[in-house]
């Protein structure tokens, strides 16, 4: 090969490793659903779990649906993830933040050990009234990771008479606005819109449920959603805060899931049939 063809060749090789002129880098990825895959069922199907202090149901119940999970925080301590799975567990939701500093101890654990036993997993946000939603929003963010899979994540909406540093109650109209701005900021983090979880006094006494766009999670311990929450679309019911579960020491939270089998795998956070 010639000498001059080659000292041509050899600098176009090296024009084309570094930067063209004028080329900017491609943008960023924008937030893609972090659930790519159908979402996962318990071992048990259709499972009948025990209760510390059980509600005398009329009629099904509960047990009219099929699907159940839990959620969890600091105070159940260490799981047992794989009894719980085969206990017929199929989702949980975790408490990783509140307010603006405080983080769950337990987050991390309860978050790996229901992945690694296969529990399809979300994260929740407990709502502290004397910071702003935007810097809650972004420490939940800080603590929670995008996952490949899962559910969307929840914001935990209710009084907390007995909270040491804040017992305020703002207007009905500030708590809608303070939610929306939580979930729109979550939202475009993670691809997928909060479900917000509260209960009857709270939805009585600010109008949360009337959120667009927004599911909802209702707490509902001695009687049916439809009864305690006329009117009101749901998602979740949690029906007992005093369940009985293999792989959990004490005390837990029950929740069902309102849909069938088939929608639950292919629910995406937007609403049921």
């Amino acid at each position: 090969m010639p000498h001059k063809t080659l000292v041509l060749l050899l600098a176009l090789s090296l024009m084309s490793c570094g930067p063209s002129p004028g080329r900017q880098p491609p943008p960023a990825a924008t937030a893609e659903p972090h659930r790519a895959a159908p979402l996962r069922l318990a071992a048990a199907a259709r499972p009948r779990f025990d209760d510390h202090d059980p509600h005398d149901w009329t009629g099904a119940g509960p047990r009219a649906f099929p699907v159940h999970g839990i959620d969890v925080s600091r105070w159940q301590g260490a799981i047992d993830w794989p009894r719980v799975r085969k206990a017929g567990v199929s989702f949980v939701y975790v408490k990783a933040t509140e307010g603006m500093e405080d983080s769950d101890p337990m987050f991390g654990q309860h978050w790996t050990g229901a992945g690694r036993a296969g529990v399809t997993r979300g994260a929740y946000h407990h709502f502290y009234f004397c910071a702003p939603a935007e810097r809650q929003a972004r420490w939940f963010i800080a603590n929670v990771p995008k996952s490949a899979d899962g559910l969307p994540h929840m914001l935990d909406m209710e009084w907390n008479p007995f909270s040491p540093t804040c017992r305020v109650r703002p207007d009905a109209a500030t708590v809608r606005s303070e939610a929306t701005t939580f979930l729109d900021i979550v939202e475009r983090h993670y691809g997928r819109r909060p479900v917000i979880y509260t209960t009857v006094d709270f939805a009585r006494d600010t109008g949360i449920t009337r959120l667009p766009g927004t599911g909802f999670w209702l707490r509902s311990v001695a009687g049916p959603p439809a009864t305690t929450y006329p009117g009101t679309p749901w998602t979740f019911w949690q029906y007992t805060g005093t369940g009985r579960i293999d792989g959990v020491a004490g005390p837990v939270d029950i929740n069902v899931f309102r849909g069938s089998e088939t929608d639950w795998r292919v629910w995406d956070g937007h609403g049921l049939p």
